[in-house]
């Protein structure tokens, strides 16, 4: 994923609930639109410390397939990350591809399974497991490879009252005006929203992921935010209104991928 995030996107999903309040209700709509939907395999493995190294040639070894999906257009973009922020209930390491159809999934998962380094013993020692499948209509990003990028996901819960669209509109109105400037600029070379497509935990989570090429790329986009937010007026009880958070998380991330 594209993944596939992050610690400053509270204060940016303030701002756009701010300024969704304070615009007519004529004038809240951006020229943003939504996209076809991109699904993401996500694979999530918590590793002993030992077996790490043997993680990334497990990666290496998928590489094949991966390539292979990617010319032919089975997938758009794929990679490996490991967890620089490490929880006694959370991933080591995680591999994932996008396509743009649960069939492009579905062809390359297929593969998968059928290689005999689908149960590498550095996988089997796994001491959780768990994958996830993604939706997105809100992403974007620049084609090409990047090693040892920084992975940015924050995960966040709708109230149970909150619109139905909700998500739309903080995509729309602020978070998606913001990550494109930065795409622009280079601070980041990709960026989705994500829910579930599959749902593997309750209805009503979405995902913010962005990848910084370089570590000042996080700085630059918390400096994006924060000056936004000089420009914008703040509404926390508007926010809160919307986003439960206490189930606010964070996850840190650094490793490589490709985009067509």
């Amino acid at each position: 994923m594209n993944k596939k995030v992050w610690s400053i996107f509270p204060a940016l999903c303030l701002l756009v609930v701010s300024a969704l309040c304070a615009l007519p209700s004529g004038a809240q709509m951006s020229d943003v639109k939504s996209k076809p939907p991109m699904y993401s395999y996500v694979a999530n493995w918590q590793i002993p410390r030992a077996r790490w190294a043997e993680m990334s040639k497990d990666a290496s070894s998928e590489r094949a397939i991966l390539e292979k999906a990617l010319a032919d257009g089975t997938i758009v973009g794929y990679g490996n990350d490991v967890n620089l922020v490490h929880q006694a209930d959370s991933e080591t390491h995680d591999s994932w591809f996008s396509a743009m159809s649960m069939a492009g999934l579905m062809k390359v998962l297929t593969q998968f399974y059928a290689s005999p380094d689908s149960t590498s013993s550095a996988r089997a020692s796994a001491t959780k497991h768990w994958d996830e499948v993604f939706v997105s209509r809100y992403y974007n990003w620049k084609p090409g490879s990047w090693k040892d990028a920084y992975v940015s996901v924050s995960s966040y819960k709708l109230k149970a009252d909150a619109p139905a669209n909700a998500v739309d509109t903080l995509s729309k109105d602020v978070i998606v005006p913001v990550l494109e400037k930065l795409l622009t600029d280079g601070a980041i070379v990709e960026y989705d929203i994500d829910t579930q497509a599959v749902h593997t935990s309750a209805p009503g989570t979405f995902i913010i992921v962005y990848v910084a090429p370089q570590p000042d790329g996080l700085d630059k986009v918390d400096a994006a935010i924060l000056d936004s937010m000089k420009t914008s007026p703040l509404s926390g009880p508007a926010f809160d209104s919307m986003i439960d958070s206490s189930a606010h998380r964070d996850e840190l991330l650094q490793g490589n991928g490709t985009f067509k």
